[in-house]
């Protein structure tokens, strides 16, 4: 059964996709931070920078969004990758007019001009938007590309009959030449005259995208994307899901609203909950969302997996744990294989819950024979096929590592839910009592005999002070009588576990190390 929850909150929306009882995919929308991708801006260039040829640019949400020289111009390289399709082109590109690129993003973009712009990439933490003048408006069906006179078929769509219609079709569109279209996976699906409804629609959202361009005078938000509510609704439609389930009775409401227009295309179930229990309680969703923000994830053979994020990359570390290993050794390396497909499967899973994006190295347990390895790789390529996000992955080396790209549209889970400890500043170490000890050694040598301060008092915190206790404070008061100074101690426990502060006794003012 395939089935999506929402759970709506005040300052929430969250959405759970569940494959037979067990959670595949997560996605939090938070409404202080709302999804911008898709979106559709007249933005202000604020600078430009030669050196990198990009644009900062002003969308009044925050951060300035940022684009380079490669999104103003006609890419068409980058569209066949983001909607995964070719392009059929009915004319010979060798004949038109082709004009020359400019080498210069100053030759494009000048300090305060007026620019349309579409958001490709969400802000994250202190990065702006990532920006782009090749505006794309999505239908559920086509994808209108008003700057762009290609057309062509999603890949996935693999049945040539279809592809040839679909090609036929939207070549004998009545619309302008410069504007292109892409039929969409759903496509396959619908009636020539639902695709011409479609395409008319895009055409009068892109009329008054136009207009309200014109009409400002500042940066604003000329189109917005589809809200989370209405993408349950049409995906559980595309994918044929079994059910969608709300708590929220107004959404509810809207949800069965949306789903009038396509009543006709699948049977949907769209349901109300009503028990107390709450809903991602209910269906262990709660419970898989705590697993997730772990760097530890046990398998259920015993083995377990390790998550950890750099700066550079994401790693994660498949290992053998609890997992019985027999003597022999071909057995053992079965045991290790069968521990790596199920790690395989996990990783996918925990990938698309988690939201994990950038580069993504997996450090599998080692395996001699490289048709194990080929099979834990074929494994992985076929979890990830659910995926939506755009993932590349590499070959395996010899040491089980596997270097793999995963398409990050948004915050992962980990950003949106936390937010640096104060405490450790997000390193998630304090100093051990012992290095703090040495610390209060070097500082009291340095207060007596270089500053010449001989009546002292160490303000610590409880913690602390009990370890000094131990040995500590005596060694401290036989350093200071040797050299003719007295040192009282105290404690504060307003001060960091690590942080210690002197005092003279002598006017109660704090002493700078």
């Amino acid at each position: 059964m395939h089935e999506i929850l929402l759970n709506i909150e005040s300052k929430e929306t969250r959405f759970a996709y569940l494959k037979h009882g067990q959670l595949h995919d997560l996605i939090v929308d938070r409404k202080k931070s709302r999804q911008i991708t898709g979106n559709i801006y007249r933005g202000r260039v604020t600078n430009t920078l030669l050196n990198i040829q990009s644009a900062f640019v002003d969308i009044n949400e925050g951060e300035n969004g940022f684009i380079h020289i490669s999104d103003i111009l006609e890419n068409t390289k980058k569209f066949e990758e983001m909607f995964d399709m070719d392009f059929e082109l009915d004319y010979d590109i060798s004949k038109m007019g082709a004009k020359p690129k400019p080498k210069d993003i100053t030759q494009l973009l000048k300090t305060d001009q007026a620019v349309l712009v579409q958001v490709v990439k969400e802000p994250i933490g202190t990065k702006g938007a990532r920006l782009t003048s090749n505006i794309s408006i999505a239908g559920r069906y086509l994808v209108l590309l008003p700057n762009n006179p290609h057309r062509g078929v999603s890949r996935k769509i693999e049945d040539k009959n279809s592809r040839d219609r679909l090609k036929q079709l939207i070549r004998s569109f009545e619309m302008p030449q410069d504007m292109g279209l892409i039929c969409r996976t759903a496509s396959a699906q619908a009636t020539p005259d639902m695709l011409i409804d479609e395409a008319t629609d895009l055409l009068h959202n892109w009329q008054a995208i136009v207009e309200k361009f014109n009409q400002a005078t500042g940066p604003t938000l000329l189109f917005e994307e589809s809200d989370l509510i209405k993408r349950a609704v049409t995906l559980c439609v595309d994918k044929k899901y079994d059910r969608l389930l709300i708590d929220d009775y107004a959404t509810f409401q809207r949800c069965k609203h949306i789903y009038q227009k396509y009543a006709n295309e699948h049977p949907l179930k769209i349901e109300f909950y009503r028990d107390k229990t709450p809903m991602f309680e209910r269906f262990n969703v709660e419970r898989e969302i705590d697993r997730a923000v772990k760097r530890k994830i046990w398998l259920g053979s015993g083995g377990y997996l390790f998550f950890d994020r750099t700066e550079a990359m994401y790693t994660i570390d498949v290992n053998s744990g609890r997992s019985s290993l027999n003597v022999n050794g071909s057995d053992v390396e079965e045991t290790l294989v069968r521990i790596n497909l199920e790690a395989a499967e996990e990783i996918a899973r925990q990938l698309r819950i988690r939201n994990v994006g950038g580069l993504i190295i997996c450090d599998f347990i080692d395996m001699r024979s490289r048709k194990n390895q080929r099979r834990v790789l074929e494994k992985l390529k076929e979890c990830m096929k659910e995926d939506s996000a755009k993932c590349t992955i590499l070959g395996m080396s010899e040491f089980g590592l596997v270097e793999m790209t995963r398409q990050r549209s948004r915050e992962s889970l980990t950003q949106t839910m936390f937010t640096s400890c104060p405490y450790c500043s997000g390193s998630g170490l304090v100093k051990s009592h012992e290095s703090v000890s040495v610390e209060i050694e070097r500082a009291l040598k340095k207060l007596i005999h270089c500053q010449n301060h001989y009546g002292l008092k160490l303000a610590t915190h409880p913690e602390l002070n009990r370890y000094l206790d131990s040995g500590d404070k005596d060694f401290y008061s036989r350093l200071a009588i040797v050299a003719n100074a007295q040192i009282e101690y105290a404690t504060n426990d307003q001060l960091h576990l690590n942080e210690f502060l002197f005092y003279s006794t002598l006017n109660g003012q704090k002493i700078d190390i």
